[in-house]
């Protein structure tokens, strides 16, 4: 009889059927309390799928799990974090959904409260997409002890999961919608009975029929109240608690003073109710709240497109056959096979084959890029042509399409400075209101009594500052969006701010303005007595001698390579050039002093090829410009920008690019200080933006007003950078500066319009001119009109 293997660690289990867990609706065997404590914790936090896909067993549990074990301790066992959290440094990040986040304020508080903990390094908290963006040091604080901290101040957090996340929002959205419908249906109903009664239908009537219509519309209204208007007592509350107002205290008080004044009303027997007033507020306010509900979702809805352009599965080559196995099964190092239109399932370098792959999903480009041995392809782009085979280099939070969502997490996070306005200004706001309002009761007490209490009502429902708190962050969150698929990844704070302000555009030369790869543009041929030798023959000569070197011109003969050639008693003479003995022969490679002794200037990059001493060949190389230099440099003239180049190279090139491109200001044979000093003098009276490839270039763009960085720049300038262009396309960065006007420009519109409504009402509802249902009208037709407004960006067509 075989022994029964504990689910969670494998080890035996001993004690029976004593303790188990039930995984995937199986009861499962555990070997002790610990490990069934640790997998119900699992469970309980919706991380089921860690079973499904794991790879070795957990961590065998020894010791009894204290009763303060609550589900979110499982976020902290490693091989359940392997899936969410990133590993930066010495800090970890990880991205949270947050429940119940209603507006900036929410946002706010949460920062405040989880930047208290100790080792926690930054929040970052988007109240557009319910998501924040967490880092900390992992010797300091657990991501258990976070969570708590979050749940302590009355909000629900988990890691931001595509699938698990997608159900929530569903199972989220049928709650809301049962709310809604009620608070719809108990509207329609009381507004029967009140229409009735306003409309002296019942005039005629004894007073125990009207009362008897106020307590059935009393009865009506209530589920409305207590169930419908739940999240808005739970969202002032919180913010009560930690000494802020937010949009919901006004809110809360609306509902739940005419209600209770209504129901005294009510009992008494005397004055007006106002249970159509209530209901019909709630039901407005509701509907509101979905359709922004539903416009977050569109706005945030890249993010999670990524994640699902990655498969679930592999085929995985083994020495004898190739498997199909789950995505999450991989490690790094293994092999696989990608097919002709199959998406490649993890990030690695191509070891056998040669194919376009199409990378749109990374860069906006549609046009497939060419791809052969040591290429390096990235989890979520299609094979398009032949089969290759793939050694996985990264995997899971590793990767680069990981590593783009993070990016676009911390863009859509960061606030401008305008928002941060906002948000101080909306908080003030609302206390402003309420004291109009107190003011208003008792101006109307004293002039109208009657009239008081509606008066007052009207005033906080329409007042509600629900639009200016909407009116950056989904504008911003649409931005962002854009550029992301534009195959621009923003990096910092403020770029949407500093993009429109540009006027004065460096670009470094190599590896920016040109492709960074020297190719041979044009062999020229020694003709005297002496030479006999055919261009192929040099050109394999070159090509043998340049093998083993590192150098950029190296590369450039590897197709000429004959590797029947061989080269003895090589010798290398750094910054001349290369000499061997080929075929019984003398062959020198290099520069024109190291082949005959010359030190003429040349415009060009140059080397010479002798054998025997005599000089065979004269062979040119160029550093070939990227396809779409002309047009980036056309389109930010265009802009109004002005353009230079600062490079490092000594060479003519630099002269030579700049009179092609039509670039008048040129600068060549600049040390990283001297970049940098350059950027400071130019920034003196200009904005200026810095676009950089290599290692050399991290000082001056960080010194610059804008930094961009090429994707396929080094690891330090990107780190250095506001954005990074991730194909390489030029052209994209007058696109991202229209995106950034029009954000701005809407986010203007969005402010002016709020403001506007706002400053437009309050004289009207004050002076009693508005009644309360009209008021909670008016109040979330403002706020979709501001969110409306923001998911224009998304049909931006650049």
């Amino acid at each position: 009889m075989s022994q029964i293997s504990c689910y969670h660690c494998s080890e035996p289990v001993l004690t029976g059927t004593q303790f188990t867990t039930q995984i995937q609706n199986e009861e499962q065997p555990m070997c002790c309390p610990g490990c069934q404590a640790v997998s119900q914790a699992i469970i309980d936090a919706g991380l089921t799928n860690y079973y499904k896909f794991r790879t070795e067993p957990g961590s065998k549990q020894t010791a009894l799990v204290p009763e303060e074990l609550a589900s979110v301790s499982a976020y902290d066992l490693p091989e359940v974090q392997q899936d969410f959290i990133q590993h930066r440094d010495d800090l970890n990040e990880v991205s949270l959904t947050i429940d119940d986040i209603t507006c900036a304020a929410c946002a706010w508080l949460i920062e405040h409260q989880v930047k208290k903990l100790s080792g926690v390094v930054s929040v970052q908290v988007n109240s557009t997409t319910q998501r924040a963006l967490i880092a900390w040091q992992a010797e300091q604080v657990k991501l258990s002890e976070i969570l708590n901290k979050i749940g302590a101040i009355g909000y629900q957090a988990a890691p931001f999961q595509v699938d698990e996340q997608e159900t929530k929002s569903k199972k989220d959205s049928r709650k809301f919608l049962v709310r809604l419908g009620l608070a719809g249906f108990a509207t329609m109903q009381v507004m029967m009975f009140a229409l009735a009664l306003y409309s002296g239908y019942f005039t005629d009537l004894d007073t125990e029929y009207r009362d008897y219509f106020r307590w059935v519309s009393m009865l009506f209204a209530a589920p409305v109240v207590f169930y419908s208007a739940q999240p808005f007592y739970f969202s002032a509350i919180r913010s009560l608690l930690m000494g802020r107002l937010n949009m919901d205290v006004s809110v809360s008080i609306a509902i739940c003073g005419a209600y209770i004044a209504s129901c005294i009303e009510t009992i008494n027997g005397t004055g007006e109710v106002y249970f159509e007033s209530v209901s019909m507020f709630t039901f407005f306010l509701l509907l509101g709240r979905f359709f922004e509900q539903n416009a977050r979702q569109k706005a945030s809805v890249s993010s999670s497109n990524l994640h699902k352009l990655v498969p679930l599965t592999a085929h995985l080559k083994t020495e004898n056959s190739i498997e199909e196995v789950p995505a999450k099964r991989l490690i790094i190092g293994d092999a696989i096979l990608v097919k002709p239109g199959d998406v490649i399932a993890a990030d690695g370098i191509i070891i056998e084959g040669k194919s376009s792959i199409n990378e749109a999903m990374l860069t906006g480009e549609q046009m497939p890029v060419a791809k052969a041995a040591e290429s390096q392809v990235f989890a979520g782009t299609i094979n398009i042509e032949q089969p290759i085979t793939v050694k996985v280099t990264a995997l899971g939070q590793d990767q680069l399409v990981a590593e783009i969502i993070r990016l676009q997490e911390i863009a859509s996070n960061s606030k401008p400075k305008i928002a941060l306005y906002a948000d101080r200004f909306s908080n003030y706001f609302t206390a402003a209101i309420l004291l109009i309002a107190t003011a208003t009761y008792i101006f109307w007490y004293f002039y109208s009594p009657e009239d008081a209490f509606w008066v007052t009502l009207s005033v906080l429902v329409a007042t509600c500052p629900c639009a200016l708190a909407l009116a950056t962050p989904t504008a911003v969150t649409c931005g962002t969006a854009i550029l992301t698929k534009l195959g621009i990844i923003t990096r910092k704070a403020g770029v949407f701010e500093k993009l429109p302000k540009l006027n004065h555009i460096v670009f470094d030369k190599t590896g920016t303005l040109t492709l960074g790869s020297l190719s041979i543009t044009d062999v020229q041929m020694i003709k005297t007595a002496k030479n006999n030798v055919s261009e192929e023959k040099v050109m394999q000569y070159a090509a043998a001698l340049e093998a083993s070197s590192l150098h950029p011109i190296a590369r450039a003969f590897q197709p000429y390579l004959n590797q029947t050639i061989k080269v003895l008693d090589k010798k290398s003479f750094v910054g001349n050039g290369l000499q061997g003995v080929i075929d019984g022969h003398l062959v020198k490679i290099g520069s024109q002093s190291f082949i005959n002794g010359s030190n003429e200037a040349e415009k060009e990059v140059i080397v010479w090829l002798s054998i025997d001493d005599v000089v065979q060949a004269k062979i040119t190389l160029a550093d070939e410009i990227r396809p779409d230099t002309a047009q980036a440099v056309t389109a930010l003239k265009a802009l109004g920008c002005n353009i230079s180049i600062a490079s490092g190279d000594n060479s003519g090139e630099v002269a030579a690019l700049a009179k092609r491109l039509g670039i008048e200001n040129w600068h060549n044979g600049l040390l990283p200080e001297d970049k940098l000093a350059l950027i400071q003098k130019l920034q003196q009276n200009q904005q200026v933006a810095m676009f950089g490839d290599g290692i050399n270039d991290a000082p001056v763009l960080a010194g610059a007003n804008l930094s961009v960085a090429m994707g396929s720049g080094a690891a330090i300038s990107k780190n250095s950078a506001d954005i990074i262009l991730l194909g390489d396309n030029l052209s994209r960065f007058s696109d991202a500066v229209k995106v950034a006007k029009k954000t701005g420009l809407i986010i203007k519109q969005n402010l002016f319009w709020a403001l506007a409504y706002n400053l437009f009402i309050i004289p009207l509802a004050v002076s009693g001119h508005v009644a309360p249902y009209i008021a909670a009208i008016g109040m979330s037709a403002s706020s979709l009109i501001v969110v409306s407004n923001s998911l224009r960006l998304l049909k931006v067509r650049v």
